[in-house]
């Protein structure tokens, strides 16, 4: 089995229910088990519209600013519309965010470049195996919400790509 393949093993393994895998070769065995998905109910108003082709939710951003005042409402809803566009794109496993393949070489992605489907975005090394994370989506970066060299979540926001870019 060869690293290409544990890779998609692992992304099967992240995408799906499944808590357990095991895969036993004549010269090799591998077992991927993961604690099952706590299943907390969250009630929400005005969800956005997300394609059943997405993987990941696309969710306004936190970070945009809304005018309180109400004089400006056009304003507001272009800022609100705006947001609704911006995609999360998420971390698929636990370890270390890397932004380039080496401290010397530039980041495979900057604020404001466009990314295509499957163009490599960062690195997560995981138990000693660097991971290059491919793009789901096409679109622009607008944000970069962790630094270089440090440790993510399973699920954890990386970037925000606007999806209409």
């Amino acid at each position: 089995m060869d690293f290409k393949e544990i890779q998609d093993l692992l992304k099967l393994v992240n995408k799906t229910d499944l808590t357990e895998v095991e895969i036993e070769r004549e010269d090799f065995r591998i077992l991927i088990r993961r604690e099952p998905a706590e299943r907390n109910v969250v009630y929400t108003t005005a969800q956005p519209v997300v394609p059943h082709s997405m993987s990941h939710q696309v969710m306004p951003s936190a970070h945009v600013e809304v005018a309180e005042s109400g004089n400006d409402a056009a304003a507001q809803d272009k800022k609100q519309s705006a947001a609704s566009n911006l995609f999360e794109f998420r971390s698929p496993m636990i370890g270390t965010f890397y932004r380039s393949s080496s401290p010397d070489t530039d980041p495979f992605v900057k604020v404001g470049d466009h990314i295509e489907k499957g163009q490599v975005v960062c690195i997560i090394e995981a138990m000693k195996l660097f991971n290059e994370i491919e793009s789901e989506v096409e679109g622009k970066i607008v944000k970069i919400l962790i630094e270089d060299a440090q440790p993510v979540e399973y699920d954890q926001v990386l970037f925000l790509v606007d999806v209409n870019a």
